[in-house]
């Protein structure tokens, strides 16, 4: 696979064995061919189950995952090590994207990156990706890999609209992954978000979704756990805002992050 498909179910929190792999299998026989989680998040193995549980080709699911800077490490033998722990948990020969789940800790461009090079060479993943970067280091990235950069995950919904981040993914071709799409829920007290729902008789959570998907290069990871919940956020692939609701959206005057951590990048 080649491409990262717009919508992937997100698995963050979703750590009850039995919830998550049914979640999964569920969503995957709903169509969504993108499923993403991550060393942290501690239900790797549980995604394996419902990837492996579901009624769908291997080889049409791209399965996400990402290497923790405090879980695995990120030093070079530790990022090789990592992503065979990552493998036995999901029952895999190969993660499809792999990323670098933040720049910190023991995080070092050409080292770190050196490994996921070899570990793409050797086919034990097939793409790389990062998370909660900026641009430069983004651009440092790109120059220090050999292999193409096919994605970046960065929190990014109406409140917090990553224009910087989507505009930098949509000028070197690589796909901007939002995480939180969202916003917690946030979205559902969007004055905007609620009076376009209510005129179009959706949800304030279809409304940002597809306002994300409007973008070029940018797909969404919503959570979620419920086969409702699962169905209304896919239903938002269906779901084509006028270009007046979307400027309405572009036009909300607020930056609220949600997500936090000690060294980000934005911090410094």
């Amino acid at each position: 696979m080649n491409r990262v498909p717009s919508l992937g179910l997100g698995t963050w929190q979703n750590t009850d064995t039995e919830r998550c792999a049914e979640s999964v299998r569920t969503a995957l026989e709903a169509g969504y061919r993108h499923v993403d989680t991550a060393q942290y998040y501690g239900n790797e193995a549980a995604v394996g189950r419902g990837i492996a549980a579901a009624d769908v080709d291997r080889e049409d699911v791209l399965v996400a995952t990402k290497l923790h800077p405090e879980q695995s490490g990120l030093a070079r033998e530790q990022v090789v090590e990592g992503v065979e722990d990552s493998l036995d948990r999901l029952g895999l020969d190969t993660i499809d994207l792999c990323y670098v789940h933040w720049p910190v800790g023991n995080y070092d461009a050409a080292e770190t990156l050196a490994a996921f090079d070899e570990l793409r060479d050797r086919g034990r993943i097939a793409h790389v990706g990062v998370s909660n970067f900026d641009t430069a280091l983004l651009e440092e990235a790109m120059d220090v890999l050999d292999a193409p950069l096919v994605a970046h995950q960065a929190e990014t919904h109406p409140l917090l609209a990553q224009d910087d981040l989507i505009e930098h993914a949509q000028a070197n071709d690589y796909y901007h992954v939002a995480y939180s799409p969202l916003a917690r829920g946030e979205v559902f007290d969007s004055p905007v978000l609620t009076d376009i729902a209510e005129a179009r008789d959706v949800t304030p959570a279809q409304v940002s979704l597809a306002w994300l998907l409007s973008k070029e290069n940018v797909c969404v990871v919503p959570k979620a756990t419920s086969e409702r919940h699962i169905a209304d956020n896919r239903a938002a692939l269906d779901l084509t805002l006028t270009a007046d609701e979307i400027a309405r959206i572009d036009a909300i005057e607020r930056e609220e992050r949600l997500v936090e951590r000690d060294g980000a990048p934005w911090q410094d």
